[in-house]
Formats: structure tokens, C-alpha cells, sequence
């Protein structure tokens, strides 16, 4: 079975002119994106290696939020930061050559989606892509908005 790479992209955060883009903070719906995140993971039963995650606050604190529910290393990876690529993100899965979570950033995410299935699509602030790849092939598994992630979470009753 291949390795798969599963992306989730930041919550929503503070806006831009309000202070420098690395130490910009999740907003309170941003926060809560990252928790339903986590919860929908755990719900579906995703079992991660290790998630990395760029070191931009809204990046970092996305992570944190959502690792709460995943039982899963976090690591600090600057790759992550600023033009993370499908070189980068082949190094990381095949470091464990298992299922990773990375936790990062637009265009990059949409451009290594892009890269490693040819698929085109619009990643939204707190959603996931799931990808699996190889080193020659890869196919887009899931691509999931924060509406259904916090559908996937809600309690159930």
C-alpha cells in the first residue's frame, strides 16, 4: 500500500495588515476548524506516523488543535513555511513510508496537490487533502472542505 499524504491547510487567521505574516494568529472560527479537523480525522480512523507543521503561528497552532484528537507527533518542519514542494513532500513520506499529516500552507498545498495527481483543486482555509503517492504516481483520496470535516466531527446522537 502506498504512503499517504494527508494536508490540512491552516484555520482562518488574523488578517494580513495586522501584524508580520509569520507571528499572524487563528482566528476563534480558525481554532475551531482545526479541533473539527483533528475529530474528523480520528473519526475516520486515520492513523499518522507523524505531523509536521510549518512553524507560521496560524500553521502552528492549526496543528497543535488538531493533534489533540490524533494521538500523533508534532514536528516542526520549515520546508513548510514557504514554498513546500512535491520533493519536500515526497521526503517526508518517504522518511516513514507510512500515512503523514502536514499542516501548512496555499499556493504550495494546492501546487503539490497538483504535482502529484494533476488534479486542480480549491483548498480551502482548515480543509483536507488526502493524496496517495509514490514516487512516480499519486492519486487525490479525499478532498474535504471545513463544512464536512465538522460534519464528519459532530457528535453523534
Amino acid at each position: 500500500m502506498a504512503a499517504q499524504l494527508w494536508m490540512l491547510r491552516h484555520g482562518e487567521a488574523v488578517p494580513h495588515d495586522s501584524k508580520p505574516d509569520a507571528e499572524r494568529e487563528l482566528t476563534p472560527r480558525g481554532r475551531t476548524q482545526a479541533e473539527a479537523a483533528g475529530r474528523a480525522l480520528a473519526a475516520l480512523n486515520v492513523e499518522l506516523a507523524a505531523c509536521y507543521a510549518s512553524p507560521k503561528v496560524r500553521a502552528w497552532e492549526t496543528a497543535q488543535l488538531a493533534c489533540a484528537a490524533l494521538n500523533v507527533k508534532l514536528i516542526r518542519e520549515d520546508a513548510l513555511a514557504n514554498g513546500f514542494s512535491r520533493v519536500d513532500a515526497l521526503t517526508l513520506l518517504e522518511a516513514h513510508d507510512a500515512h503523514i499529516l502536514v499542516v501548512g500552507h496555499e499556493p504550495s498545498f494546492s501546487q503539490v496537490v497538483y504535482d502529484l495527481t494533476s488534479a486542480r483543486v480549491d483548498f480551502k482555509k482548515g480543509g483536507v487533502a488526502a493524496i496517495s503517492a509514490t514516487r512516480t504516481a499519486g492519486q487525490l483520496l479525499a478532498l474535504l472542505r471545513p463544512r464536512d470535516l465538522e460534519a464528519i466531527s459532530a457528535p453523534r446522537g
